[in-house]
């Protein structure tokens, strides 16, 4: 069985990863300006990394540029060979997965990758001293051992139908490594890696310049040197953009459709990408408001998601009522809630908030009425925390709305609420588990409203653990009818990500996007394959 089959079973976009860790921004320094010459490419993103190290969560996902998996994502979401040769076997019961390592590839700094590197790698990720979050997302792995040079073989404790998919998690050098701590270690900011770019300089809150690896298995790129300018400011992204000091951006769709009207003439296009990126709206069961049922079932019905989707997203998403998009084979339908305010306070009603004179309701003697954060620059998340407080309003609940980093906004998170993104187009276990399993309650960004329902849990571990896809596929309907009767978020949107960019490359294309839209993901996921026009 390879995983051609079992991705038949496992096929899916789901919701995961939250986002932390931006920064300043400023303009590209001299020599890293666009030039539109073809062999550069300048880019202002949002968000930078806390840290370039795979083995402390980096690049999980793929496309991380400096580094390759054992397998990749096409354009379709396929998974195809990366540094394994072909894709594994798949044996003993879907519990044995057998990956032949392409032979010829050395790292960026001449060392040959081998079986060793690939076991160095997973095992030090799920060592208990290494600081990475994302070490959950493989429980089901109980050994990984190298018969060969080039065969790797990974033992799982029960029939993970994903496993394949947590194959493009990128590969270290265990000799670089050696002797260092992988925590605090220098290749946190200086990595070597197998991958199509080498990291050249790194600018804190600045700029991040990579040049194309000369060396790279897969044909140098001809891209020669790739900036990614960090601008979390959604409008001064914008007008760098505009003035030619980026050659490409990621903006809000308002943004983005001021260069639509005449982007050609300009020598701009305008690309949009379906997403499994989410915005919802965490209701920390710790609060006194949020905490009630009846105000999470209150609110997720007074929200006007469609209204959202075409003020807000110029049309440029979809209505959310789960991590799971609807557009999803893993969506369960009837899930979807109406805009139904009438109803919406008379639960409220029903649960004992009356209201009060100045029209918000009171309980006992207490207000109902919470704060709700959005990290400071991002303008998408500010306008859909302005539309969720307006239509709380309406049915008698008091939002204020405040802006702060994350660093103000992470300590906050048990009381208070925050505008949150998610998201992973792979498979249902990827966000589901780390946004509602209450084992996962606060732990960074996981679980950010410390949800905790029984039933959510059982249905989680049963679909991680189900090697049948129907199986699996009631398992997460279950998850998203829990959702729907007793929130711990309210779901807003699915958000396709727009780009403008300058027209001036070939086999531009873009994938099925996760929440993370920096590095690895926007029409430059594939840059290494791109062409300059003629």
């Amino acid at each position: 069985m390879t995983v051609r089959a079992l991705r038949a079973m496992a096929t899916a976009v789901t919701a995961g990863a939250l986002l932390a860790g931006t920064a300043a921004c400023s303009a590209p320094s001299e020599g890293d300006t666009a030039s539109g010459a073809g062999d550069t490419l300048v880019v202002g993103i949002a968000q930078e990394p806390d840290t370039l190290n795979p083995l402390l969560g980096y690049g999980k996902d793929g496309n991380s540029k400096v580094f390759d998996g054992l397998l990749r994502h096409d354009a379709d979401m396929e998974l195809r060979p990366a540094l394994a040769a072909e894709l594994p076997e798949v044996g003993n019961g879907g519990r044995t997965y057998t990956y032949t390592l392409r032979e010829g590839v050395t790292f960026s700094d001449g060392t040959p990758f081998d079986a060793e590197d690939v076991v160095f790698t997973y095992e030090t990720i799920l060592d208990e001293k290494t600081n990475n979050p994302s070490k959950g997302e493989l429980d089901a792995l109980a050994d990984v051992t190298a018969e060969d040079d080039h065969t790797v073989v990974f033992e799982l404790k029960y029939p993970y139908a994903a496993f394949a998919e947590r194959t493009v998690l990128p590969i270290v050098s265990k000799e670089a490594f050696e002797g260092q701590d992988v925590n605090a270690g220098s290749h946190n900011t200086e990595p070597v890696g197998t991958g199509p770019y080498v990291l050249t300089g790194w600018s804190k809150g600045e700029k991040l310049v990579f040049e194309a690896n000369p060396d790279y298995w897969g044909g140098a790129p001809k891209v020669r040197k790739l900036t990614m300018a960090i601008i979390k400011d959604d409008d001064i992204r914008a007008t760098r953009l505009r003035s030619g000091e980026l050659d490409a951006a990621i903006l809000p769709p308002v943004l983005a459709d001021t260069f639509a009207k005449d982007g050609r003439e300009a020598g701009k296009r305008v690309i949009r990408a379906k997403t499994a990126d989410f915005r919802a709206v965490t209701l920390p069961t710790a609060n006194p408001v949020t905490g009630d049922r009846a105000v999470r079932r209150a609110l997720d019905i007074a929200v006007d998601r469609e209204a959202i989707v075409k003020s807000v997203l110029n049309g440029a998403g979809r209505a959310a009522y789960g991590p799971v998009p609807t557009d999803s084979p893993w969506f369960a339908k009837g899930t979807e809630r109406r805009h139904d305010p009438e109803r919406a306070k008379e639960i409220l009603d029903e649960a004992g908030w009356k209201p009060g004179q100045d029209g918000v309701r009171r309980k006992d003697g207490r207000r109902a009425a919470f704060t709700l954060w959005y990290p400071s620059g991002d303008r998408l998340r500010q306008e859909h925390a302005l539309a969720y407080a307006a239509d709380a309003k309406k049915i008698g609940i008091d939002i204020t709305v405040e802006s702060g980093t994350w660093e103000v906004i992470e300590p906050r998170m048990e009381d208070d609420a925050v505008l949150s993104g998610g998201g992973s187009p792979a498979d249902p276990d990827f966000d589901l588990y780390s946004l509602l399993h209450s084992s996962l309650a606060l732990d960074g960004f996981n679980n950010m409203a410390a949800y905790d329902n029984p039933a959510v849990d059982r249905a989680l571990e049963e679909g991680r653990r189900a090697g049948d896809r129907d199986d699996r596929a009631e398992a997460y309907a279950t998850v998203q009818r829990e959702l729907a009767e007793n929130p711990g978020y309210t779901f807003l949107t699915h958000v396709d990500h727009v780009y403008v960019m300058d027209d001036a490359w070939e086999d531009i294309t873009t994938q099925v996007e996760p929440h993370d839209h920096g590095f690895g993901t926007g029409p430059w996921w594939n840059v290494e394959d791109w062409r300059p026009k003629r």
